[in-house]
């Protein structure tokens, strides 16, 4: 357990879709913070270097190993045997690298280790390695946990009111609209976030991760969306010195696929987190932090749980405390189950099924239907 296994699934205890999709009690919840912090064994929020160095370690050689094999011998695959291998091996490779991703943005949440210098160097380091701008990316995603679930406030899948829901929406409320919609998210959903600040807040004015300028940061992190920018700007001139010697097909097979594969999963896994019927949305009258970090939900990847180092079926806990590295992640979890109640959410129902649910039903929020809670708002999917 502690190296971020899964926990055995007992069926007894397994919910059913009603039980799951029953709304979470957005009243005051009847615990605090500090109280759940107490529950957890005080081990838990240890961050050890040997051990998250281990992570990389083990992540890079399985990679390495990948790259050996796709590079040595799909070539002497007979057509059309050779393009369905490197497309199997971009999806096991971008599934690895998913992971790695997932240890950078633990060291954005200084969860590697408690050396801030450290942290940053390792999550600069395999963060530009897949095109991510690391400190750009860090800051707002420090600023998505200080406001999850807040209508005015959260960094990230913010969702629409109905009227602010484009006039084509409803073209794309039926099943070939879905699968456009799902299609077009999952592939560049990531680098418009990154460039435009797709599904993220609104701010007055231009926002874009790469702008050090952008009204998302403050004056004092500027120079370090330079350096990001830096990072990512010397991996994409590495990529193309590959592609003048190898050429570029052999960079797209080598690199760009197991890259598509991990924006997808980026979106894929923080949309699922955010996007339940079960889940509230606030507006800041009703807002605190403790009901917004609560308002996520654990999903259950099956054996992509371990290779993606959990980030999926721990993600209340993350929200509850993101500097707990990974690997005790899991413990903390089925410790704070039972005092969190009808406030925590499992869904396990399947990935893909629950994905084209999500995408069904939760199309815009509108207001609490009984009135009781003014600032409180579900989603809805009536066009």
């Amino acid at each position: 357990m502690g190296a971020g296994g899964r926990m055995p699934v007992d069926d007894k205890n397994k919910k059913s879709e009603e039980e799951v999709l029953q709304r979470v009690p957005v009243s005051k919840p009847p615990f605090t913070v500090g109280e759940i912090k107490k529950a957890i064994p005080p081990h838990c929020f240890q961050r050890s270097v040997l051990r998250s160095f281990s992570y990389v370690v083990y992540d890079l050689t399985i990679a390495s190993i990948l790259y050996y094999l796709a590079t040595n011998y799909i070539q002497l695959l007979p057509y059309p045997v050779s393009y369905v291998a490197w497309a199997i091996y971009g999806f096991v490779q971008g599934c690895f690298l998913t992971g790695i991703w997932v240890i950078a943005h633990e060291c954005g949440h200084h969860a590697f280790s408690a050396y801030q210098w450290l942290d940053d160097t390792v999550g600069l380091v395999l963060h530009s390695s897949l095109l991510v701008p690391y400190f750009s990316w860090k800051y707002s995603h420090r600023r998505h946990h200080s406001n999850t679930g807040s209508l005015e406030r959260d960094e990230v899948f913010v969702p629409k009111h109905k009227y602010e829901l484009k006039t084509f929406a409803k073209y794309l409320n039926n099943p070939p609209g879905r699968v456009l919609t799902l299609l077009v998210t999952l592939t560049l959903g990531w680098p418009m976030y990154l460039l435009f600040n797709v599904s993220g807040r609104h701010y007055e004015r231009f926002a874009c991760h790469y702008d050090p300028q952008s009204p998302i940061y403050s004056d004092r992190e500027r120079t370090q969306i330079l350096v990001s920018d830096a990072g990512v700007l010397a991996v994409t001139y590495g990529l193309y010195r590959l592609a003048a010697a190898k050429g570029l097909a052999w960079v797209l097979c080598v690199y760009g696929g197991p890259l598509l594969v991990v924006n997808g999963f980026l979106v894929l896994i923080t949309f699922l987190q955010h996007t339940h019927p079960a889940l509230p949305h606030y507006s800041s009258s009703e807002w605190d932090w403790l009901r917004g970090a609560l308002a996520t939900v654990d999903r259950d990847y099956g054996i992509l749980n371990k290779i993606l180092h959990n980030i999926t079926d721990t993600h209340v806990a993350h929200h509850l405390f993101s500097t707990m590295p990974h690997y005790h992640a899991m413990e903390a979890t089925k410790v704070i189950k039972p005092i969190l109640g009808d406030y925590y959410r499992l869904d396990e129902t399947p990935v893909l099924k629950a994905m084209w649910r999500e995408a069904k039903e939760c199309i815009y929020v509108e207001p609490d239907e009984s009135g009781k809670y003014k600032g409180v708002f579900w989603y809805n999917n009536k066009l």
